[in-house]
């Protein structure tokens, strides 16, 4: 009797948890606040433009005025000097530590890959060799947003390229100026040191976020593993999945492939139905890998979203796509580490196909939801 009520508080635990998915089902699965900056510096001026989704602004300071979620250029023109004052107060670039003036122009509604920003450009003075460029980011810094909020910074000063990714803590972007341009450094807004941060870890650690922060990824491996199989057919259907998001993300991001995301994003959530089905329906599970390769190919898309609206200089791109997709991976590998021990000891349980059938259901009402919220809005 011990024993069962055991099994049913895990099982009711399961349920629980993929019930907390559903509040999501109303937004985006990938709940990311994005700025983007784009610095080109010379000795005799400076040139920045900063741009925020359209959602962020109305999170920030309003502005949705007929309540459907976007800005349209009325609203935005109602909003301008509110939205100026804000990114200007944000937003600050400083020569040797300390701040500069600028001329802003703007602000302009644009559309940076398939999302929706509101664009500010500055012009500050120029930089020589032997100064240090630096930009601190103070957007949603106490806001509710702050955990989420994300600039990715692409800087260029003759012909030397910089990338990083500011997010929570760190917020500051510096570079030293030199002559052979080579001297360049990244530190937290709070850390006062010469302690840097590689760019690298930067798109590393974005990449875990990115996957935990995907709720239909992390739903959609759930549903993979959840119905019993044996560890060899574990493996097959993990590495598909692998090598496929990351063929489809490296492809994405080069610009060799192009696919809308208001048909990537239906699509993702099908394959979470679709599994769902798959694990009520069928007695037998055989070649999952096959279908698991498929919709990986899918998953990839969505994952290259973010990197897909930075400039990032084909330079630096081969290491930037490398260190974001190892930064996947290790969670990815995390989560099949801690949930499949756990699923072996389940099989062992009499009615352990039941409750994979239950788990299914809330899991399909789920993805449907996503699906359902994807198409119309």
């Amino acid at each position: 009797m011990q024993l069962y009520w055991k099994k049913r508080r895990y099982f009711q635990m399961i349920i629980l948890f993929l019930l907390l998915f559903i509040p999501h089902s109303t937004a985006s699965a990938h709940p990311l606040s994005a700025g983007f900056t784009d610095i080109d510096s010379n000795e005799k001026q400076t040139k920045l433009t900063y741009s925020i989704d359209a959602f962020s602004v109305i999170e920030g300071i309003g502005g949705d005025s007929n309540q459907d979620g976007k800005l349209n250029a009325a609203e935005l023109k109602a909003i301008e000097h509110r939205f100026s004052e804000w990114v200007e107060d944000s937003v600050v670039l400083e020569k040797n530590g300390q701040e500069q003036k600028s001329k802003a122009t703007g602000p302009l509604l644009e559309n940076k890959g398939e999302n929706e920003v509101v664009t500010l450009k500055f012009t500050y003075p120029g930089f020589k060799p032997g100064e240090t460029i630096s930009l601190l980011d103070g957007m949603f810094i106490s806001g509710s947003t702050s955990s989420t909020y994300t600039n990715f910074v692409t800087a260029k000063n003759q012909g030397s390229v910089s990338e990083s990714v500011l997010r929570g803590k760190d917020r500051m972007w510096t570079m030293l100026i030199t002559e052979q341009q080579q001297d360049q450094s990244q530190q937290g807004a709070q850390n006062n040191s010469a302690k840097s941060v590689p760019s690298w870890w930067s798109f590393f650690t974005l990449g875990m976020e990115h996957i935990v922060t995907g709720y239909d990824h992390l739903l959609f491996l759930l549903a993979l593993l959840i119905r019993k199989q044996k560890v060899k057919q574990y493996i097959s259907v993990i590495t598909a999945f692998t090598l496929a998001h990351t063929i489809t993300l490296t492809l994405t991001v080069l610009g060799l492939l192009n696919i809308p995301s208001f048909i990537v994003e239906p699509a993702i959530a099908l394959s979470i139905c679709y599994v769902a089905l798959e694990n009520i329906f069928r007695k037998k599970i055989s070649w999952r890998w096959v279908i698991t390769f498929l919709f990986g190919l899918i998953h990839g898309m969505g994952f290259a979203d973010l990197l897909k609206e930075m400039n990032i200089p084909w330079t630096h791109l081969a290491l930037s796509l490398i260190s974001f997709n190892i930064g996947i991976e290790a969670v990815q590998l995390a989560i099949v580490l801690l949930i499949i021990p756990v699923l072996i000891r389940l099989f062992r349980f009499e009615k352990y196909p039941i409750y994979v059938k239950y788990t299914s259901s809330v899991i399909f009402i789920v993805g449907a939801l996503w699906f359902l919220q994807r198409v119309i809005y």
